[in-house]
């Protein structure tokens, strides 16, 4: 898939601190949201439909994923 126009962006939270270690994610792209590794941005990323990343992020607020 070509992520040429995709426009990244880590979250909010994410300090300059903390190692590197964020995810970056584009939703700019039609039908897809893409995912990838901030310390890595030219390696592969992980791609998802809309409905998929909406479910990810509902269980993550929910708390489905807190150990």
């Amino acid at each position: 898939m070509d992520l040429t126009g995709a426009e990244w962006h880590k979250s909010s939270r994410s300090s300059g601190n903390a190692g590197g270690d964020c995810v970056e994610v584009a939703d700019n792209l039609p039908g897809v949201v893409a995912v990838r590794d901030s310390k890595a941005p030219g390696g592969p990323a992980l791609i998802f439909a809309p409905g998929e990343w909406r479910s990810f992020l509902a269980g993550v607020k929910a708390g489905e994923f807190d150990r």
